[in-house]
């Protein structure tokens, strides 16, 4: 009689990064991975659904693990709760320290209670084709991993791209899958034309996915002999950590001071030739990290000229070109390979083959101190959304949407005064030690100084124009009193 191993697997997403080379639709505050690039759901969403889909008879899949900017975490909780998956656990960052000490927190979590299961560590931003294909070799890397290796997946290379780390192997790309993986020679840094075309040529080299599946234990044991600085400081931001019924965060002074590091730099790029076997399995599943816009329009439909275009968008003799709209009528006449995003307070016109250089307007924003690399005009919180349509010298204009049966902060302002029009639904208002009621077309005044609250007390979304005027607007003049969803800033 035989008896099947039964295999602890716990999925990790990693789900830092702002996406810089994808602005000005992606920003800090609303990063790459929240969007909808391809299909009706969010990278992140695709993501969570990919790994909660690794279920076999020999696995015991725990729920998934995400590591977040603690910015991020209402995104994070809303857009899982959008895909049914409500009880993923949420490792929090205060600082970005890279994925070696992300990585390095989802291995202590798992490791919690005597557990050593296999973590499966994908980055939150990519997308796959082949969902079929995927598990597949998932759960294949998983097995493999369980008998102690690190197992990284890598993509079999169709072009000589530039902009992806290699791995080398002694595999020809165009030979059968191995079983269980092939040995890792080494790890090779994004390489020029001329060298990615020779890696293409000689075979054996494959692009770095990024996702690696291995013991929980083992990723510990590899830290402590190849970063034991990272390990010990990881250890103790762990041991400093606080948790809720929501949200596991270690401690935050502690947390800065890990160095910044990569899960390749850190470790991956060290196993070859060491005591830790790695190998890698090959992932051919339609996979794209959508790391910059040339790649998005590839994955996209196109119509007869080439063209994807999205939103309200009219051409005339333009081919091979990426357009999206979001809020105006976009207009093309003429032109070729070009890439052009269309926001309300930014618009993106780059030649297609330079994509990457994106980022460069991001650091420019950055270095001046701009507003436009960091939030978009609509601005996403765990109540719902504002949008800034209008503002002037001592004058803002907002529309604010309030989802059933939620609760903006018990507050008060400093400098400004604000009047609220209830556009539809029903508004809940406090305003010093009044509460009121207030339906469509029905207004309000908020006093200077005057502690507030705005409630949606119904089944329907609440909508409202608000009208800040006073001497300063910003969204620091802000005193919290009570708030559900333990924030310092809105």
């Amino acid at each position: 009689m035989t008896h099947t191993t039964i295999c602890a697997v716990q999925p990790v997403i990693l789900c830092g990064g702002s996406g810089t080379r994808l602005w000005p639709l992606s920003r800090v505050g609303f990063p790459k991975q929240f969007l909808c690039l391809v299909g009706n759901e969010s990278l992140f969403q695709q993501a969570a659904k990919r790994l909660t889909g690794l279920e076999a008879p020999d696995f015991v899949l725990a729920d998934p693990l995400i590591v977040s900017n603690d910015e991020h975490r209402f995104l994070v909780q809303e857009q899982l709760r959008e895909i049914g998956v409500e009880s993923a656990s949420l490792l929090l960052e205060p600082v970005g320290r890279n994925t070696a000490p992300a990585l390095t927190l989802a291995a202590l979590a798992a490791l919690e209670g005597g557990n050593d299961p296999v973590l499966v560590v994908t980055p939150a931003d990519q997308t796959i084709t082949d969902a079929a294909a995927f598990t597949r070799t998932l759960r294949q890397a998983i097995r493999e991993a369980g008998r102690g290796s690190v197992v990284i997946l890598g993509i079999t290379p169709d072009r000589p791209e530039t902009g992806y780390g290699y791995i080398q192997t002694t595999l020809d790309p165009t030979g059968a899958t191995p079983e269980p993986g092939v040995p890792v020679v080494r790890f090779v840094e994004k390489p020029d034309a001329a060298t990615a075309q020779a890696y293409l040529d000689a075979g054996g080299y494959f692009w770095n996915a990024g996702m690696f599946v291995l013991k929980a234990s083992v990723w510990m044991r590899a830290l402590d002999h190849f970063r034991p600085d990272i390990a010990v400081a990881s250890r103790i931001a762990w041991d400093m950590r606080s948790r809720d019924s929501r949200f596991i965060r270690p401690g935050k002074a502690e947390f800065t001071a890990i160095p910044n590091e990569s899960v390749d730099y850190a470790v991956m790029e060290r196993c070859p030739g060491s005591s830790f076997a790695i190998r890698m399995v090959p992932l051919n599943a339609g996979w794209n990290d959508l790391g910059a816009w040339d790649a998005v329009w590839s994955v996209l439909p196109k119509d007869d000229q080439g063209n994807t275009l999205m939103g309200d968008v009219l051409t005339t003799d333009s081919h091979d070109t990426l357009v999206q709209a979001t809020s105006r009528l976009v207009t093309l006449v003429g032109v070729r390979n070009l890439v052009v995003i269309e926001t309300p307070d930014a618009v993106l016109v780059a030649d297609k083959t330079r994509s990457q250089e994106v980022k460069q307007i991001v650091q420019a924003l950055n270095r001046d101190k701009r507003d436009e690399h960091t939030l978009h005009r609509k601005v996403h919180r765990p109540w719902g959304w504002y949008d800034s349509i209008d503002e002037g010298g001592r004058f803002k204009v907002k529309r604010i949407q309030v989802k059933p049966k939620a609760s903006l902060s018990l507050q008060k302002h400093h400098h400004r005064a604000e009047h609220w029009i209830v556009v539809t639904g029903t508004a809940e208002i406090t305003c010093g030690d009044q509460v009121i009621l207030l339906t469509e077309n029905q207004s309000t005044y908020i006093p200077l100084g005057e502690t507030h609250r705005l409630v949606n007390p119904g089944t329907i979304p609440l909508e409202i124009i608000e009208v800040q005027s006073g001497s300063y607007l910003g969204e620091d003049d802000i005193v919290r009193f009570e708030d559900h969803y333990g924030r310092q800033t809105e």
